[in-house]
């Protein structure tokens, strides 16, 4: 046999190896897509009452141009904002999402805001791949966490992240040591995501919910 011909037959089989790959990636993913779905909506879910402290049920909504409209389940229509609802039929707040560039990757968080106060009222990492031991105590550290219990978002001033024990205002997030890159992106996630939503959400708010 040439070496030609062996070449050829050997591309080939990698050819066959690499198509045949290429659809069994793509027939597990449409397997387990319905699956991974189900399993983000139950965190989500869960992400939104635990964002929204007295929240029992959730009502999606989608806020654009047009104002604030609810989006019901199955709808083709993607929701980006949830209000919780607590037991007495009372909406407590809306969660919305945010992200900004961490130290090893995008941070993604899911946060709790109450218009009638206009405070962040708690905070969830959605995704994360910071550092273990360091960076990821955005998502772990109990102090770090105080910091989204009832955090000034009025825009008065902008959210700012401080060095660990420096904070003396309402609108600052006390950051930690050893973590300030991860502590300063969840700054500028809560701080770009309010400014481009917090001012459309009360303007529709002076509205009815549809």
């Amino acid at each position: 046999m040439s070496a030609d011909h062996s070449s050829m037959k050997l591309v080939a089989t990698l050819g066959g190896i690499a198509v045949f790959s290429g659809l069994l990636l793509s027939l597990t993913y449409e397997i387990t897509k319905p699956m991974i779905a189900k399993n983000e909506s139950e965190a989500l879910e869960a992400a939104v009452f635990e964002v929204l402290p007295g929240a029992v049920t959730r009502e999606n909504y989608l806020l654009d141009d047009v104002g604030l409209q609810k989006v019901g389940e199955g709808s083709s229509r993607e929701a980006n904002l949830y209000a919780g609802i607590n037991e007495a039929g009372e909406r407590v707040g809306f969660a919305l999402s945010g992200e900004a560039r961490g130290y090893a990757d995008v941070v993604r968080v899911l946060y709790g805001y109450n218009p009638e106060t206009q405070q962040v009222v708690g905070l969830r990492v959605l995704s994360s791949n910071e550092t273990p031991g360091l960076g990821d105590r955005i998502e772990k550290d109990p102090a770090f966490q105080e910091n989204f219990t009832a955090l000034d978002a009025s825009l008065a001033h902008e959210i700012t992240t401080v060095k660990n024990g420096e904070k003396t205002e309402p609108w600052q997030i006390d950051g930690i040591s050893g973590a300030t890159v991860s502590s300063k992106a969840i700054g500028k996630a809560l701080r770009d995501s309010t400014h481009e939503w917090v001012p459309q959400l009360h303007a529709a708010l002076e509205g009815s919910l549809e």
